[in-house]
């Protein structure tokens, strides 16, 4: 039996495309926490969001034999979820024929443009949660993050101490993670592109 938990990602993508459901298993096990705060964030209903995670993970098995993932399958996925948001909040804004259309295009999945779409927009609502960090607090994320500084030269350059540096940066991570309703990782890969 394989150890499906020290699997990457990458080798979880070609386990799943070749029908592997322990691969499926622990997709669903690693990501439905996220993608489900995606989903809750943007509804605000549990039961809402617990019916789009799995709307998600069905079209992910059905798909699973042409998936294509181009960045991280945790972008794929939340890129997923927030569409498939979208779909579930448009129904009541469309008639019976438009509802059927529009399920039809999300039923064939998301393609590589659309996910472009979905992390520059999410790049881009992380860097005006950044510009609106408190001012000390954003000078040092910034300093961390863009300049690629070390805590102890920020610390040395603002004459301030490292823990004072760290407490800042822990402070933006939390804020940025609270006001996009991603994890961690997400902010952190797209802090790195």
């Amino acid at each position: 039996m394989n150890s499906y938990e020290s699997f990457t990602d990458t080798q979880l993508i070609s386990h799943l495309q070749s029908g592997d459901q322990g691969a499926f298993t622990e997709v669903y096990r690693r990501f439905w926490d996220k993608i489900f705060a995606v989903a809750y964030h943007r509804l605000a209903n549990q039961a809402e969001a617990e019916e789009i995670v799995q709307e998600v993970f069905l079209s992910l098995w059905k798909r699973r034999s042409n998936l294509q993932i181009k960045y991280t399958l945790n972008t794929y996925l939340s890129a997923a979820t927030k569409y498939q948001v979208i779909n579930k909040q448009s129904r009541g804004h469309f008639n019976k024929g438009e509802k059927k259309s529009l399920e039809e295009i999300v039923e064939q999945g998301i393609d590589t443009t659309e996910l472009w779409f979905s992390e520059r927009e999410l790049r881009q609502e992380l860097d005006k949660h950044i510009n609106n960090l408190p001012l000390k607090c954003r000078l040092i994320f910034k300093m961390s993050r863009e300049n690629y500084k070390s805590n102890a030269e920020i610390a040395e350059e603002l004459n301030v101490s490292e823990k004072t540096v760290e407490a800042h940066i822990t402070r933006a991570l939390k804020i940025l993670k609270d006001k996009l309703g991603v994890g961690l990782p997400l902010i952190v890969y797209l802090l790195s592109k």
